[in-house]
């Protein structure tokens, strides 16, 4: 912990120059431990936070009799003060960044627990906190979101104050694969937001004509009033409902996975030259994904599948997997890891498990119990030994 001070610079002067002369006095008539204790009222009275910290570790090395200078390496110190002093920057960081949080001055709250490894009291300080609205939230969101204290909230402020477009980017640049809690928090709020931000403009453009919805669904609009995208007429930013839509292949059955097909149901409504495309097997684009979240939020299951399965074979044989991945997958997602096995022996048999976006042969094999299946797989990839240890536990 005294590394972490080495190379810091000593603090400015915040204090006027009479204090300069008290401190003075006070060590020619009271002495160094006398001196530190004033110095660290001194920093208090200034209400120099950066000078406090240092005046009490300078008065914690008066009183272990070593070198004054608080920035001085550790090395200095003798073995039998490294313990006592490690305590006394931990006591002086706490408090002065406690102090510092109850100013909501975060950046430099977090200095000092960042430094001491104890972001604990940072998190709840900003999990209670609501920023003004002309506040900079920047600050905020390197701390929450940067740096991993409280990232959930730092995406919240970043769509709440700066909307769909940035909370998009923030999401999309991130590998939140390690996460998939905070994944699924992102993709959630950034679906309802969508959802209500269509919902509302399609209900305006409606009043607008004088034929007002005012309690109808996204589904019902679109079918209903196919003027609605009369001459090309788009209602939200493409580029932010096709991202949202493919954000939302991870979420589970629930509110936002329905918003989420509604989203689809609109976008397989707009201008071919709108809708884009990608690669297969969600070439067809919102058809495709809605699909694909019909069969996990459990409607049209067998023919969602049957879809995904028709397009994963068609790709084989052009040597392109990664359709059958999004196939296997989507099968466990169904419950069906059996279904899924199958497919993957099928399709991924001579795949490496570390080349595929979904469990492999082996994984799968071991899910359900079928070592021959497993033993088949090592075969196929001439691995000797994952073929006997298939045999070997098929035996037990």
């Amino acid at each position: 912990m005294a590394d972490l001070l080495d190379d810091a610079p000593p603090p400015p002067p915040a204090l006027d120059p009479p204090a300069f002369d008290r401190l003075r006095l006070t060590l020619a008539d009271k002495g160094p431990a006398a001196a530190a204790a004033a110095l660290v009222e001194e920093m208090r009275a200034a209400d120099d936070l950066n000078g406090l910290f240092y005046a009490m570790l300078l008065k914690k090395r008066v009183e272990l009799g070593v070198s004054p200078f608080p920035t001085g390496p550790s090395s200095e110190l003798p073995a039998e003060t490294h313990q006592p002093y490690e305590d006394a920057i931990r006591d002086a960081g706490r408090m002065v960044g406690t102090m510092f949080l109850d100013r909501r001055d975060f950046p430099k709250a977090w200095a000092f627990f960042r430094m001491l490894g104890e972001p604990e009291p940072v998190r709840d300080a900003l999990a209670a906190y609501d920023p003004p609205a002309d506040a900079d939230i920047y600050p905020i969101v390197e701390i929450a979101w940067q740096n991993g204290v409280l990232p959930k909230k730092g995406f919240d402020l970043i769509l709440a104050r700066h909307g769909v477009c940035s909370a998009i980017t923030m999401a999309g640049s991130s590998d939140m694969s390690g996460n998939p809690e905070l994944r699924d928090h992102c993709v959630g709020k950034l679906t309802r937001a969508l959802h209500e931000q269509l919902t509302e403009r399609l209900r305006s453009d409606l009043e607008s004509r004088r034929t007002p919805e005012p309690t109808a669904t996204i589904p019902q609009m679109v079918a209903e009033h196919p003027e609605l995208f009369a001459d090309d007429a788009y209602h939200i930013d493409t580029s932010h409902l096709s991202s949202v839509v493919q954000m939302a292949m991870y979420l589970a059955p629930g509110p936002e996975l329905d918003m989420a097909r509604e989203l689809c149901e609109y976008g397989r409504h707009l201008a071919p030259h709108l809708q884009g495309s990608g690669d297969s097997p969600f070439d067809e684009m919102y058809v495709d994904y809605l699909a694909f979240l019909d069969v996990v939020a459990g409607k049209d299951v067998d023919a969602g599948l049957e879809r995904f399965r028709a397009k994963a074979a068609r790709e084989i044989e052009e040597g392109v997997t990664h359709p059958a991945q999004v196939y296997v997958n989507l099968l466990l997602r169904a419950n069906r890891p059996a279904e899924a096995l199958a497919a993957a022996k099928t399709f991924l048999m001579t795949e490496a498990d570390e080349r595929l976006v979904c469990p492999g042969v082996a994984e799968l094999a071991k899910r359900v119990g079928d070592y021959d299946a497993l033993a088949e797989a090592a075969k196929a990839r001439a691995d000797a030994v994952g073929y006997l240890a298939g045999l070997i536990a098929g035996r037990k």
